[in-house]
């Protein structure tokens, strides 16, 4: 049986120019993995090409087994595939109770969710999932009245809410105060004792905090992988994407 996700020979370009190239990529179940590289080493299309927002010129993309290259993305979801976005996505005139609620259990249907009766467990569970973000005391509030911080933990408990079985987040500590990348890279631990994660971040406080196994991409290639301390010894990693004084 092979690896939870197994990625082989992917490549891709855009407008000519080559952006995955020939990638092998392997990860288990239950890991948490960083992806690092410098702009343009590949690791937003590999991000989209696993979501399938974008489909490889060659290569393939197996999920727990099952080939799942170039799948759309509600297929992908369904599967237990999700990601977070930099930016986030959520429902911003709705309150944070029904932001949690529409996303439980992956119900994308709006209106029918909202009026549709909750059982007891359902109850339970957002409030399960606000208390484990911290926003249970503003479970009322809209959205959009949140903090920048708050809006990306609301994302986290709506994406954990559907209990996906691996869960991509492309920096999510983007813009928040120093104190709300602490919670969210406790928060990011937590989840991955029950999930499988990969996560892009430029953070290295962050990368240091929780980092377990990394991968470091460059021109599209894996350039080298193992735990954080390897990796920052890695004399090819220092001389072509790190630089001196990187992990300064």
């Amino acid at each position: 049986m092979g690896s939870f996700l197994e990625i082989r020979g992917l490549t891709t370009k855009v407008a000519g120019f080559t952006i995955l190239n020939n990638l092998d990529f392997d990860m288990e179940q239950n890991e948490l993995r960083v992806l690092l590289g410098p702009n343009g080493a590949g690791k937003t299309t590999l991000i989209a090409m696993i979501t399938g927002q974008y489909k490889p010129l060659s290569g393939t993309i197996h999920f727990e087994g099952k080939d799942i290259t170039g799948l759309p993305p509600d297929q992908i979801f369904e599967v237990g595939i999700s990601r977070k976005f930099q930016v986030p996505n959520m429902y911003e005139t709705l309150s944070v109770f029904d932001n949690v609620m529409v996303s439980l259990r992956g119900n994308r249907k709006v209106f029918s969710t909202l009026f549709r009766k909750l059982t007891p467990a359902d109850q339970d569970r957002i409030w399960e999932i606000l208390e484990f973000i911290g926003l249970q005391d503003k479970a009322r509030e809209p959205a959009d009245k949140l903090s920048h911080d708050e809006r990306q933990w609301l994302e986290l408990g709506m994406l954990i809410s559907c209990n996906p079985k691996l869960l991509l987040l492309y920096e999510p500590t983007t813009g928040m105060t120093e104190e709300g990348k602490e919670k969210t890279a406790e928060l990011i631990e937590d989840i991955a004792r029950s999930h499988s994660v990969i996560l892009v971040e430029h953070d290295m406080h962050i990368v240091r905090k929780i980092a377990r196994k990394v991968t470091v991409l460059h021109q599209g290639q894996r350039l080298a992988e193992g735990t954080l301390a390897e990796v920052v010894e890695n004399q090819t990693v220092r001389e072509v994407y790190l630089g001196k004084g990187k992990f300064g």
